[in-house]
């Protein structure tokens, strides 16, 4: 445990990374205002205390985004908090009735389905589900300006904001939480939406991943890193230029930007997502933090105590 406490990373962060996510927002913010559509499909459920949407919106390049949406019925005249949950990779948003207890306590639910992996979200506004994995090194050869998860990144930046702009919404009372990507995602989102003041972040993806490479962690979340190297580059005659790149999704790199709380799991005997990886975003973080971690735990569903806590963080109750 010791050994992880002062580490934050290896991989680069270029001296451009806020200035390049700055002009990107700027770009989000100038197409949600005058690009973006969103629309809203009832869904009936027969659930008494909610009611649940299909949220659909355009995403950048063409893509057409798919969200849950589960809000408390009667909202009228009333500002309820939001909870933005993101799906583990390769995956899809819950099932509408996993998280229902948050909607129970009053609190609003988003619930978006990545471009391209198994939900309903369209990449590029032609592909339906599901291209499995090579989602972090899509676009490495064109540069930083085509990489997959810049857009994925984005996604989760409208989404808050289309869920901020609800007159219903308490607009100082949104989270953001999900494991695995979700919690990578949580991260990103709050970094690029600062209004978002509170966040459960989960063992991240997505996270430093030189050391990832360094560790020849081969597991199936970041085999596509060992496969760029085996199959298109050997000699890693093109490493300084490939992990610069990909520096500007490294979610370890996006740490410094969260305002507000967060509370960060760590699992000590994660073998998909190093326990190296995770610390090197939890030990970036300038924000207030709480650090829980779990020495018996791999990278697998946690179920003992810590739906409760997640439940109690999000309704704004002591986690302890």
């Amino acid at each position: 445990m010791e050994k992880y406490l002062n580490y934050k990373g290896i991989s680069p962060f270029p001296d451009d990374f806020d200035e390049f996510w700055n002009e990107e927002i700027r770009k989000a913010d100038e197409f949600f205002e005058k690009e973006l559509k969103y629309e809203m499909i009832k869904k009936d459920f027969g659930i008494p205390f909610a009611e649940c949407y299909d949220l659909y919106f355009n995403g950048t390049g063409g893509a057409r985004i798919y969200s849950k949406l589960i809000i408390p019925k009667e909202v009228k005249d009333k500002k309820i908090p939001f909870v933005l949950k993101f799906h583990g990779y390769q995956g899809q948003s819950s099932d509408w009735s996993r998280n229902i207890g948050i909607v129970a306590s009053g609190m609003g639910l988003a619930m978006m389905d990545v471009r391209g992996q198994a939900g309903k979200s369209q990449d590029n506004g032609i592909f339906d589900g599901i291209t499995v994995r090579g989602h972090i090194v899509k676009g490495v050869k064109e540069g930083r300006d085509k990489l997959f998860y810049k857009d994925v990144y984005l996604d989760t930046y409208l989404l808050s904001k289309i869920i901020e702009n609800f007159e219903f919404t308490d607009k100082e009372n949104i989270k953001v939480y999900g494991e695995s990507q979700g919690g990578a995602l949580s991260l990103v989102c709050a970094a690029l939406n600062q209004n978002i003041k509170d966040s459960f972040i989960i063992y991240p993806f997505l996270s430093d991943y030189k050391k990832v490479v360094e560790m020849h962690t081969i597991t199936e979340a970041y085999v596509e890193l060992y496969r760029y190297f085996k199959f298109i580059d050997p000699f890693h005659e093109t490493e300084e230029e490939f992990f610069n790149t990909l520096s500007y999704i490294d979610v370890k790199n996006f740490a410094h930007k969260i305002k507000g709380k967060l509370v960060f799991i760590a699992s000590l005997m994660d073998d998909v997502c190093p326990p190296e990886t995770q610390f090197a975003v939890y030990n970036n973080l300038e924000c207030e933090k709480k650090l829980l971690v779990m020495p018996e735990y791999s990278h697998e569903a946690m179920n003992v105590k810590v739906q409760d806590k997640i439940f109690n963080w999000a309704t704004g109750s002591s986690i302890e």
